[in-house]
């Protein structure tokens, strides 16, 4: 069955492989993100790309609308679009804090309240949203981004149980570490805000940990991604959740299994 589907985040990482896969499989597929010159390969393979920017009201009602007008529906909605922002607590801005939930959170949210509508008439659906291993656990100067992704899950629960009457499947996908730029930018931000002061030794620490494992060959491919949320896209019976990735799994039941003395003292000694 054909579907039409929307991607956010779509010009790079594991948004794009993810329209790959989609398109491969015969879907009609649009991909939104705000950086639209970088999703030119992706047209040419017959994808329809839109300008999104999820801090702008106005921009994600037009991406909406566009799509509905055109196709007259959207089966399913891929929230994929976010980024990581790294850095003590006390160094980032409250200012950076709201965009991180701007993106992360608020802009997911509102994108997912506009395709609703659609797919209750339909009386089918499905919305996939791209979490994190990090909506589990905990690790220093991510507590921000860490924030969005804990939030996400229990907003995501929470929306599967109030679509359920509607034939509205709501999938959360957790991914762990995965080959893409994400983790060597978040170093690069970390540095920039708390390579120095108080916090120094520690973050620059983590800061060289994180560069050194997103440019290892320890990383699971993206494209190991693109297929397993392709997948919980369009799958008949979809799982509530898909954990895939580099130490996603290990590391989420050793936060569950571990408590949280054991489990800080193993992460803190990572950093030493």
């Amino acid at each position: 069955m054909q579907h039409v589907i929307l991607i956010t985040g779509s010009s790079s990482g594991i948004g794009k492989s993810t329209a790959k896969k989609l398109l491969e499989k015969g879907h009609i597929v649009y991909g939104a993100a705000r950086r639209t010159d970088e999703m030119q390969e992706l047209e040419h393979l017959g994808m329809h790309t839109h300008f999104l920017d999820l801090t702008k009201d106005e921009s994600i009602i037009s991406c909406v609308e566009h799509i509905l007008k055109k196709e007259g529906r959207i089966d399913v909605l891929i929230n994929n679009a976010g980024y990581g922002s790294y850095g003590a607590v006390e160094d980032v801005s409250i200012e950076e804090a709201k965009r991180q939930f701007e993106v992360n959170l608020f802009g997911l949210a509102r994108i997912t309240q506009l395709v609703l509508p659609a797919m209750r008439k339909n009386k089918k659906g499905r919305i996939v949203n791209i979490s994190s291993m990090a909506g589990k656990i905990y690790t220093p100067f991510g507590a921000w981004y860490h924030a969005t992704k804990h939030a996400l899950e229990g907003w995501s629960d929470c929306l599967r149980l109030e679509l359920k009457a509607f034939d509205i499947d709501v999938v959360i996908v957790q991914p762990g570490a995965i080959k893409t730029d994400w983790g060597t930018i978040a170093a690069k931000n970390l540095k920039e805000k708390s390579g120095s002061g108080p916090y120094a030794a520690f973050a620059n620490a983590a800061a060289e940990g994180m560069h050194e494992a997103y440019t290892g060959d320890r990383l699971t491919d993206v494209d190991v991604l693109g297929k397993t949320i392709a997948k919980a896209a369009t799958i008949k019976k979809p799982n509530r959740r898909y954990a895939k990735g580099f130490m996603a799994k290990p590391a989420m039941a050793l936060r569950k299994w571990l408590g949280d003395g054991i489990y800080e003292k193993l992460i803190r000694s990572q950093f030493k």
